[in-house]
């Protein structure tokens, strides 16, 4: 998936729209909430990963992943995003990560997997139902 116009950062690239419920996590579902699976239309299942991604996610107001622009994109470059924003558990993409990023960690994970700085480096634009579960799992081990 290739810009067709120049986006600033913070612009929405693309607008999501779920297509249908997913009964589980698989490698086109995208998660929406702590329990829920979905697939989304529309052009948001063409979007490839990178572990340098200049798009992050924001939850539309129909639960939807919406892409917003991370880092400038210029018309013709190609919209990327990780997958790690989306979904806590990532475990169905055996092979490498072949994204080519400097940054690249050899293999396309979930959000439980990133480590610490990564997850700050992509603040505010991701799924929030991510941090809730971090949030409840850190306050579990302190029980």
């Amino acid at each position: 998936m290739f810009a067709i116009r120049s986006f600033q950062v913070g612009e929405t690239v693309m607008v999501g729209v779920v297509d249908h419920e997913a009964e589980r996590n698989h490698s086109h579902a995208s998660q929406v909430s702590q329990q829920r699976f979905v697939v989304h239309g529309g052009l948001v299942p063409k979007v490839n990963h990178s572990c340098e991604p200049n798009c992050g996610i924001r939850l539309n107001s129909s639960g939807a992943h919406d892409f917003v622009a991370r880092t400038p994109i210029a018309s013709g470059q190609e919209i990327t995003f990780d997958y790690a924003m989306r979904n806590y558990s990532v475990e169905y993409f055996a092979a490498h990560c072949r994204c080519g990023s400097p940054r690249c960690r050899d293999r396309i994970t979930g959000w439980k997997d990133l480590p610490a700085q990564r997850k700050a480096d992509y603040d505010g634009l991701v799924a929030p139902y991510l941090t809730e579960i971090d949030d409840t799992r850190a306050a579990a081990d302190r029980c």
